[in-house]
């Protein structure tokens, strides 16, 4: 049985099929500059080399079309009629209060994505136009929706409440939702595997370090906290987003720099972060390489991040009455062993402990704490596709 996972941006548009008899990838591949001039489509096969078509992509539907054009191609694709694929699992950042879990989408369940938008203005749209273009190609292949947000359903009300006038939760469903929970579930049952104990009795925290960042409680299994919120802002110092902050700020730059509502928030999520401390970059990468020549705001940015990831690790700790392990993931996590040692460097009174050379590793399932270590420290690369593909099949079934 072979799923086509789809994650929609608003320019771009990732895809994998997989084959869910034994998991394996056959076909992945981007659609970059949809609507853009000088639109690509670069596309692999059985893990052979990537090839990069030129290929004018005006909107989302033509670049789906093309897709399954080249998935279908003689020499290119790997399946010979899109019959082949019994359903497309689509990746929809914001479910709101609404979804507690994945779905068959429906009509019912497009408008009550669509009444998220407001929640998600710069994430649901694209996701909707993924899921309708799929749906006027494959009229006749069911559409699965995933939801970033319904991991984090379980979090207590004490936990996603804010401390505003109540009715502003009743009117407007203002409180935390989290994000990035395909990625947290799917590490977190590798954990469960890697450590060879029972989800339900693992207290774990849940380090996803990208370009967008967030910690999460996950206790038996289940999300308890997270750091993100209301929006994708809130919790770490991210490449370009500014995590927590005083909510005054806000008001206060407004009122001195003269910005509007909009240039505040492209201000908060788009040139704040690491990007504004270092003046560097948002990538992780050229920031160590300032920070390792002397460049003494690169070094900044990063002593911040890590004391925030760090903060949230003791937080989440003492929230679910101790720790049995951390685990770094994506792309921050995955690769970059400085930023894991800096993270937990002083929790040793939590019992962590780390193999300096086992934390050299990039990208690979790996145990890198000490033997007498109390708590594990595992670095786990992150598959929300094959997470995706996951629940689909579980839906179909």
């Amino acid at each position: 049985m072979k799923i086509l996972v789809i994650n929609t941006g608003s320019s771009s548009l990732k895809y994998q099929l997989i084959d869910m008899t034994n998991e394996a990838v056959l076909a992945k591949g981007l659609c970059d500059r949809i609507g853009i001039a000088n639109s690509v489509l670069k596309h692999s096969k059985d893990g052979s080399d990537q090839v990069v078509i030129e290929k004018d992509l005006p909107d989302h539907k033509v670049a789906i079309q093309e897709v399954v054009n080249v998935l279908v191609d003689e020499k290119l694709g790997v399946i010979a009629s899109m019959d082949e694929i019994a359903a497309v699992g689509h990746r929809v950042v914001h479910g709101g209060e609404k979804f507690h879990d994945s779905v068959i989408i429906n009509d019912e369940v497009m408008k009550a994505i669509k009444d998220c938008i407001e929640l998600a203005p710069l994430h649901n749209p694209p996701n909707i136009i993924g899921i309708e273009a799929c749906q006027q190609i494959m009229p006749n292949t069911p559409m699965i929706a995933v939801f970033d947000t319904a991991f984090h359903q379980t979090m207590p009300t004490h936990a996603f409440l804010y401390a505003l006038p109540y009715e502003i939760y009743e009117k407007y469903g203002v409180r935390k939702y989290g994000f990035h929970g395909t990625s947290h579930k799917y590490v977190a049952q590798r954990a469960a595997a890697v450590l060879n104990k029972p989800i339900e009795e693992l207290r774990l925290v849940s380090c996803h370090l990208g370009n967008g960042a967030s910690v999460c409680a996950i206790k038996y299994g289940k999300s308890v906290e997270t750091s993100m919120g209301f929006t994708p802002l809130a919790g770490l110092a991210m490449g370009t987003r500014c995590g927590t902050l005083d909510p005054a700020v806000i008001s206060y730059l407004m009122e001195k720099e003269k910005m509007s509502v909009k240039d505040v928030n492209d201000y908060l999520n788009k040139k704040s972060g690491v990007l504004g401390i270092s003046g560097v970059s948002s990538d992780f990468r050229d920031i160590q390489a300032a920070a390792e020549s002397g460049n003494e705001r690169a070094m900044l940015a990063m002593d911040i991040f890590c004391y925030r990831v760090k903060k949230y690790i003791g937080e989440y700790s003492a929230v679910m009455g101790g720790v049995d392990a951390i685990i770094f993931t994506a792309g921050i996590g995955e690769n970059n062993g400085l930023i894991r040692e800096k993270v937990l460097e002083g929790l040793e009174f939590l019992g962590v402990g780390v193999d300096s050379k086992l934390n050299e590793v990039k990208g690979k399932e790996t145990d890198v704490s000490t033997p007498d270590a109390k708590v594990r420290t595992l670095v786990i690369p992150t598959n929300e596709e094959l997470a995706i593909a996951r629940e689909s099949i579980k839906l179909l079934k």
